[in-house]
């Protein structure tokens, strides 16, 4: 049997293609965690109690072992999860950089081209967004998981109130509403994209459907989000 030997420029065609669908399953993934975040910020309307419990039972410190208990031993989920979550932003961001410096390697014409191909601001701000806005989740995630960066703490390990302190800091509701603008014109483009290389966008039809779930996306996500911040900022959680 002949095999087939790839040409330099078939080879680099398969690695680019592969490196799109990888960032593209990859960001999939993180917008699929955004909507269980979302959701989860939704307990603190239901009281101290429902919140705090909800985050126990994700790290397997309630009575019934947690999520996934006894599938998995306790605890054992939420760093498994992590561990995941984190290979996913990691993939993500060597795709993005990866792909990247291949279209500046590119031929003047041809970088042009592509340049001028994405004109709405979240396709123009893509690369650099998502840097900046990888900066600030280490921010929040240093705030609301490892603690080291709370500005109205400490809370004596108590999840509701951790939130009802810092939401309750007008700046700080306005940075987080900043940032999630950034987040939802990452995701708008993101999505659309992703479902694009993944062969979503075969029609005139198709693209105008895939661009309006990714606006839909995008504003479920904004409006999910800040609902709990402002709800904490003006009393109408924990009053």
């Amino acid at each position: 049997m002949a095999t087939t030997t790839l040409t330099p420029h078939q080879r680099a065609v398969r690695s680019t293609v592969a490196l799109k669908a990888l960032m593209a399953v990859t960001g999939l993934v993180m917008i699929g965690f955004l909507l269980m975040h979302m959701f989860g910020n939704f307990k603190m309307f239901l009281g101290e109690d429902a919140f705090n419990h909800y985050a126990e039972w994700l790290k397997g410190q309630t009575p019934d072992g947690g999520i996934l208990y006894p599938i998995l031993p306790a605890g054992w989920f939420i760093w498994i999860f992590r561990v995941f979550l984190v290979a996913a932003v990691v993939l993500h961001i060597y795709s993005a950089l990866t792909l990247w410096q291949r279209a500046k390697a590119a031929s003047p014409s041809t970088y042009e081209a592509k340049r001028k191909l994405a004109q709405t601001y979240s396709a123009r701000t893509m690369r650099w967004g998502g840097i900046i806005l990888a900066g600030i989740l280490i921010f929040h995630l240093l705030q609301f998981t490892v603690h080291a960066t709370l500005i109205a703490g400490p809370f004596e390990d108590n999840p509701y109130k951790m939130v009802l302190g810092e939401f309750s800091i007008w700046w700080m509701v306005l940075v987080y509403a900043i940032w999630m603008v950034a987040v939802c014109m990452h995701i708008r483009h993101g999505f659309w994209s992703a479902f694009a290389t993944l062969g979503a966008n075969t029609s005139a039809k198709a693209r105008a459907i895939l661009n309006g779930c990714a606006w839909a996306v995008a504003l479920i996500l904004y409006i999910g989000f800040m609902i709990m911040p402002v709800s904490v900022l003006f009393g109408w959680i924990g009053a």
